[in-house]
């Protein structure tokens, strides 16, 4: 492959693999790599029609071949022997008239910064696919249909660290010319020659005249040569099966386009077949590529921007006293259910009489419809003037839709923000409810913190910096003690500015959990919940997962609740006051929670325990 890559010509890869399996009665619920150990002949077939179609580059059926997805089907200890086969089976279809690349496709997890999966553990994912392709004799890799620039990153250092084979690496747009992160084609081309790749390209997602358009931007800032694999133009679905409507004959017509900005190796991604690169072949002929003339010294889109966060001072009164070390007080109260706006104006203003810092707006508990936190937040400071702190959930939206939101909230003047991952809507009352969990809190947060240095997700200046007041959550009782401690570690380093606890039952538990992270050095909100009731006591310890309440603690709430119910209340802020008093001078404040929507019983704890705060 190194020969093809180096002598100047165009060549052609082969198509899509799923698009013919599919054809041939195989189903999408079937892992397709697994097909190379179970239904060889079949695999070795498909390959011997693309090369008796003129395709030069075979690429092994082993997009999803790396131990993550494999594990989905309880493959993943089979990860080299299936990318050894699959070698064997394209390099014996090849019969030494092409040559054979590895295909390496994404994990399908969420890598640092956006997401749970570190760098190391996933280089250490595509080492093991890698080394199997080399055990069956690759000519080198095609890293394909990447979003994440990140995860390509971990790919190549993979490759690299096992082989100096050459690699192809691709990466895939939308119908706006840019990564799912935002990222644009002449930054993409810029990166992946500074990783010290041999090509560079695009694949998937869209046909080939939107890929035209990108391509043409990655050519003026690179001298790598560049590659094309496009879909069959854009699927359309005929009944429950999608399908790809551009003909060979128009795939061709954008091959020659292709080259002549100075595309030296074309192919088709999903929808293509043998058909569209015979197409191609003849379309690529006797075609050479235009001598490209490249102004690397000055691109049309400068590196990231530099931008010093605003100081943690200056971006709330609330972030103000975070910063100072003086202690705050939030108190927490949920959205309605419907749109009646007193059900938050009410008690906004008896909780800014009262002197609190902010008010915390939960993000629909438990996976129920609620009004969203960023319009009742708006409504709250605009009508009252107090401060919020707005909780958002990864659970609902895509990155996208988060950093829409984000920026509007911004733009609105919201500052304050509680980052979590969100409940499952499982636990709601809405059984057909999906989740998104497109990331997690750690990668929100990193997120939000790049925003605040003026970028989005894809390094795309957004102009002016955000001035967020980031928290994340801490569950100082978590079954998994050391996993709940590195991602807290994670969520420090992300550069979260405050955490807010699960609320205190067991103080023992928080000081642990804060003498094990107190390098960590971010404020430390204490989350405070006055039982209103025994049930209200046993629910939280049964039905609410992550919060800890001792069975003593329950008991005491079953004694002084068959004394009725104003004892019950008087038992519930007594041992709020126990925990507020155990945990004095371990954190920065105290996050009351109001059971039931009983504001009363807040500021009851907040007044008897000594916590003052100014507006």
């Amino acid at each position: 492959m190194r020969d093809r890559i180096a002598d100047g010509r165009v060549h052609v890869f082969d198509g899509a693999m799923g698009t013919l399996l599919y054809d041939r009665g195989i189903f999408v619920n079937v892992c397709y790599d697994q097909l190379n150990v179970d239904r060889p002949e079949l695999i070795q077939a498909l390959h011997e029609e693309y090369v008796d179609a003129g395709a030069d580059i075979l690429e092994t059926n082993t997009f999803g071949a790396n131990p993550v997805k494999l594990s989905s089907f309880g493959l993943a200890d089979r990860t080299e022997a299936i990318n050894q086969r699959a070698v064997e089976l394209a390099r014996a279809a090849a019969r030494g008239q092409a040559s054979v690349a590895g295909a390496v496709g994404p994990l399908g997890v969420r890598i640092e910064p956006w997401g749970p999966t570190s760098l190391d553990e996933a280089e250490g994912h595509f080492e093991r696919q890698v080394a199997g392709l080399l055990e069956g004799g690759v000519d080198g890799f095609v890293l394909e249909t990447f979003a994440d620039q990140t995860e390509l990153e971990c790919a190549v250092r993979a490759v690299r660290r096992l082989s100096d084979l050459p690699i192809i690496a691709q990466m895939t747009v939308g119908q706006d010319g840019t990564t799912s992160y935002g990222t644009e084609p002449a930054r993409i081309a810029g990166a992946l020659e500074a990783l010290g790749v041999d090509v560079v390209g695009l694949n998937c997602s869209v046909g080939p005249a939107v890929m035209l358009d990108a391509l043409e931007d990655m050519a003026d800032v690179t001298n790598l040569p560049l590659s094309a694999q496009p879909n069959a133009g854009l699927p359309r679905n005929v009944g429950d099966r999608k399908i790809y409507l551009a003909s060979p004959e128009y795939m061709a017509q954008y091959a020659h386009r292709m080259i002549d900005v100075g595309v030296r190796f074309v192919g088709g991604c999903c929808g293509t077949t043998p058909d569209h690169v015979r197409a191609l072949r003849e379309a690529v002929g006797s075609i050479q590529p235009r001598q490209a003339t490249v102004t690397v010294a000055a691109p049309r889109r400068s590196d990231r921007p530099v931008v010093e966060p605003v100081p943690l001072e200056r971006r709330s009164a609330f972030g103000r006293k975070l910063a100072r070390g003086e202690t705050v007080a939030t108190v927490e109260i949920t959205p309605p259910h419907g749109w009646d706006r007193s059900a938050l104006i009410t008690p906004a203003r008896q909780l800014k009489l009262a002197g609190i810092d902010a008010i915390s707006l939960v993000a629909s508990p438990r996976g129920q419809s609620r009004m969203a936190t960023i319009p009742a937040a708006l409504l709250i400071e605009r009508e009252v003037g107090l401060e919020t702190v707005v909780h958002y959930t990864c659970r609902d939206k895509n990155m996208s839709g988060m950093v829409s939101d984000l920026l509007g909230a911004a733009a609105s003047g919201l500052s304050n923000l509680l980052v979590v991952t969100g409940d499952p809507p499982a636990s709601g009352p809405y059984l057909d409810t999906t989740a998104v969990f497109d990331i997690d809190s750690i990668g929100l947060t990193n997120v939000v913190v790049g925003m605040n240095k003026g970028m989005d997700p894809g390094g795309n200046p957004i102009g002016p910096p955000t001035e967020f007041v980031v928290g994340v959550a801490l569950n100082q009782g978590a079954m998994d003690r050391e996993r709940e401690i590195s991602r807290f570690d994670y969520k420090v380093q992300a550069g979260a500015d405050f955490a807010v606890t699960q609320p205190v039952f067991d103080p023992s538990a928080l000081e642990r959990f804060l003498d094990d992270v107190q390098g960590d050095g971010i404020p430390v909100v204490a989350g405070i919940w006055p039982f209103l009731s025994a049930r209200n006591a046993e629910f939280l310890a049964n039905e609410v997962p992550g919060v800890v309440v001792p069975t003593p603690v329950v008991e005491r709430m079953r004694r002084a609740d068959e004394k009725g119910p104003e004892a019950a209340a008087d038992e519930g802020v007594a041992i709020a006051l126990e925990m507020i008093e155990a945990v004095r001078g371990r954190v920065a404040g105290y996050h009351l929670a109001a059971p039931a929507g009983r504001v009363d019983l807040a500021l009851r704890v907040l007044r008897e325990g000594h916590v003052r705060a100014t507006a």
